[in-house]
């Protein structure tokens, strides 16, 4: 166990350490079809693509800007599988944009599926739509001026929100943005991230009163964040984890055949975080460039 001094050392660098919010990791059963959409409805770039044979999967990797800066999709496809569950505890991805009502619209046109009309929300005056992709992940679409970075959520739900907003502090060095009640609808969520919201991508926590557990389904995998040192970041997890619960998954090290240093855990509710390093995050483009 650390003595009190050096755990405080330890949590102390994770708030100090480079991070940055890399990619969210989810599963699709059509690669080309999810592709399209995104370019085509949401106006992403594909920034690449790998077919890994071998081990029978393929990914892409799509956003708004270049993964060097800012936040992507990786989308996976395993060979043969058309269909997964999304569950119950995955929220909504979400893109700002300066027109959603013209952004909606083209995504009508392009056969996406509008679960909810642009508008202003119930009592306050942003305005928001909802479009579901080919696989039934739900896109928020919020109303904002320019951003260096549109794709700006990703929501889970959690169980016990004050939990979770700790955790997500402690273990991924995330600052509270905002905390926001809900008690005619009964809900409460939190914004995290590591810059303003209007500037970055969040991690949008829900809390629905009285529910606890959801399910994960098989969908949603997990969200990637760039470190300086994957070492510190685990035994700073692992603390964390004694206090609030969760358990890292992946002592950190090298990925066999990439050479990436990675460390992961599991949150107090199960959602899975990768932290990668970041100085070979990078390497990973000047190989395939």
């Amino acid at each position: 166990m650390a003595t009190g001094t050096e755990a405080e050392n330890v949590l102390e660098w994770a708030q100090k350490d480079k991070r940055r919010m890399l990619h969210a990791v989810y599963r699709v059963g059509d690669l080309d079809r999810t592709i399209k959409f995104y370019t085509e409805g949401f106006g992403m770039k594909l920034l690449r693509k790998r077919d890994i044979p071998e081990e029978k999967y393929s990914n892409a990797f799509l956003g708004f800007g270049p993964e060097e800066t800012n936040f992507v999709v990786e989308l996976t496809y395993n060979y043969g599988v058309d269909k997964y569950d999304i569950g119950t505890g995955f929220g909504h991805f979400a893109i700002a944009s300066e027109d959603i009502y013209k952004l909606v619209e083209n995504i009508r046109a392009k056969g996406g599926k509008v679960t909810r009309e642009p508008g202003p929300v119930k009592g306050g005056t942003t305005v928001i739509a909802f479009v579901e992709d080919p696989d039934g992940y739900l896109f928020e679409l919020i109303q904002r001026g320019p951003t260096p970075e549109p794709l700006c959520q990703v929501m889970l739900r959690v169980g016990d929100l004050d939990r979770s907003i700790k955790f997500y502090e402690k273990a991924c060095g995330m600052k509270l943005l905002r905390k926001k009640d809900v008690p005619e609808y009964k809900y409460t969520i939190a914004m995290l991230g590591y810059a303003p919201e209007q500037e970055t991508t969040v991690v949008e926590l829900t809390y629905n009163y009285g529910v606890t557990e959801y399910t994960k389904g098989n969908a949603y995998a997990q969200i990637a964040i760039g470190t300086e040192d994957v070492y510190k970041s685990a035994e700073a997890v692992n603390l964390v984890t004694q206090e609030l619960g969760g358990k890292i998954t992946r002592q950190p090290g090298p990925i066999p055949g990439i050479n990436t240093k990675i460390t992961s855990f599991l949150d107090p509710d199960g959602w899975k975080v990768v932290l990668v390093d970041n100085a070979d995050f990078l390497k990973e483009f000047e190989k395939e460039d």
